[in-house]
């Protein structure tokens, strides 16, 4: 996969628990883990939008695009 989710980076600088975004951002742990972990393949814009203002950061923050053909 060409997209690396970095949500623990960024929740881990901003010193913010699992339950705490949970909490913020009104998305499950479940699902919050899964993009932590980057199990998922897709993410609601909403959702983003969300993560991003609880946590004060960028969409570029959490996405990192990686060139699988280099």
């Amino acid at each position: 996969m060409s997209i690396i989710l970095r949500l623990d980076r960024v929740m881990a600088d901003r010193k913010m628990s699992l339950n705490e975004l949970s909490d913020r951002v009104g998305v499950s742990n479940v699902n919050l883990s899964k993009l932590k972990t980057g199990k998922v393949s897709a993410i609601r814009f909403s959702t983003l939008n969300a993560i991003c203002k609880a946590l004060g950061c960028q969409p570029g923050d959490i996405l990192e695009f990686i060139d699988d053909d280099k």
